[in-house]
């Protein structure tokens, strides 16, 4: 039995969310830094698909994801599935309580999504005696809920792509 190009296209692209995922877990990039700027792309990547396509992103895989990168980055075992799978939660409960799908409710909704996670990523951090740098995390939030929009549109257009 063959599987014709339009079919392979729209699994490949079906797959996109979750290679996303783990290429950027595995390349130890989930956070780009550019001078002054820091945007975590692993959060809004996670709360974009869990929000919008939850059944392309599991939370195993979330979990997993989280897991490769403290083991590629060095930081204790279990900090960032814990972060992660926080931003996949918010995510959920907003996907449940959301009426209407629009750029200004997802940028707002994921502000908790980020205070939560960074809650829960200091204290992991804290309690495991492993050096936090405020300034950097303060920085790295911020620029995360302002690199939002951009990410959002790009995942809309695959999305979209997924769709059709």
């Amino acid at each position: 039995m063959s599987i014709s190009s339009r079919e392979f296209s729209y699994k490949f692209i079906s797959l996109l969310p979750i290679l996303l995922l783990f290429y950027i877990s595995l390349n130890g990039s989930s956070v780009i830094n550019i001078k002054f700027i820091s945007v975590n792309i692993h959060y809004i990547l996670v709360y974009f698909w869990v929000l919008r396509q939850p059944h392309s992103l599991g939370h195993g895989y979330i979990f997993l994801s989280g897991i490769i990168s403290d083991v590629v980055l060095g930081f204790p075992l279990g900090s960032n599935s814990l972060a992660l799978l926080f931003v996949a939660g918010v995510a959920s409960y907003v996907r449940v309580v959301t009426v209407r799908v629009t750029l200004i409710n997802d940028w707002i909704s994921f502000i908790p999504a980020l205070l939560f996670a960074n809650f829960f990523y200091y204290i992991a951090l804290y309690y495991s005696d492993f050096p936090i740098d405020y300034f950097y995390l303060l920085k790295n939030s911020l620029f995360t809920f302002i690199f939002y929009p951009v990410l959002w549109v790009i995942f809309s257009l695959i999305l979209n792509l997924m769709k059709s």
